[in-house]
């Protein structure tokens, strides 16, 4: 009996201690949100996208890892999806608005009024309750300025060019348009998710090589940043099982 009550006392206490290193986990991206700020700071691009990179890492496999340690359940107390939208408005937003600010991408009054686009919009978009759709895609531009930004360090555009993909994209954020979610979304996943991998060691080859690397590593960024922009706004036919097809 007593062995039974002492195996009763403690499993509730180790799911609560692997819950909380899960939410430990996704705080984590803000460290990495930290990082990337100081490195922005001192002008190290590279090392500031290689931090937003591992701020990335953080935001997609901690989702995972809360469902299965079933967060929601255990420790209901911490939101996780809150706390997710803390960092993600660091990692995903402040720190690549402050890149466009001050990296000399624009004059610098155009670099602070695109950068306090950036920051409204998006603010708005992470307190809207509909940002995600029923079938899991986002719905409208879902903020993911650190991407954005990126190519604008990759691909040499003009100033102006730049300041009017940030509007394209802040008005797009308000839009009943829909793009991927890269692992929640059924239609294609297992091409979708190939394609987030192959772009992820794009992305880290470019980042090894200064943001300077050859022209076919920026050719394929650019592919699959063009799948992933244009998935969800081609029609797909319906089966009678209503799977999409």
């Amino acid at each position: 009996m007593a062995v039974t009550t002492k195996t009763l006392g403690e499993r509730p206490t180790r799911r609560h201690a692997l819950a909380f290193a899960v939410h430990l986990f996704t705080a984590s991206g803000a460290v990495c949100g930290l990082m990337a700020l100081m490195a922005a700071v001192e002008g190290n691009w590279a090392l500031m996208f290689a931090w937003l990179g591992a701020a990335l890492f953080v935001d997609g496999i901690d989702g995972t890892m809360a469902r299965r340690a079933r967060v929601v359940e255990v420790l209901p107390r911490w939101s996780g999806e809150t706390l997710d939208l803390v960092v993600d408005y660091l990692t995903y937003v402040l720190v690549p608005a402050f890149a466009v600010a001050t990296s000399g991408l624009m004059p610098f009054w155009m670099g602070v009024a695109a950068s306090a686009a950036i920051l409204l919009t998006s603010a708005l978009y992470f307190a809207d309750t509909t940002m995600k759709t029923d079938d899991l895609y986002f719905q409208g531009f879902p903020a993911v300025w650190n991407l954005v930004v990126f190519y604008f360090f990759l691909v040499p555009l003009n100033a102006w060019v730049i300041a009017g993909i940030i509007a394209l994209l802040s008005v797009a954020t308000f839009l009943p348009i829909k793009f991927v979610h890269p692992f929640r979304v059924v239609r294609l996943r297992l091409l979708t998710i190939g394609l987030l991998a192959l772009w992820a060691v794009l992305a880290v080859v470019a980042v090894i090589d200064g943001l300077h690397p050859p022209g076919w590593i920026v050719l394929g960024l650019c592919a699959c940043a063009l799948y992933f922009l244009l998935f969800g706004l081609i029609p797909w036919r319906r089966l009678r099982t209503g799977r999409e097809a």
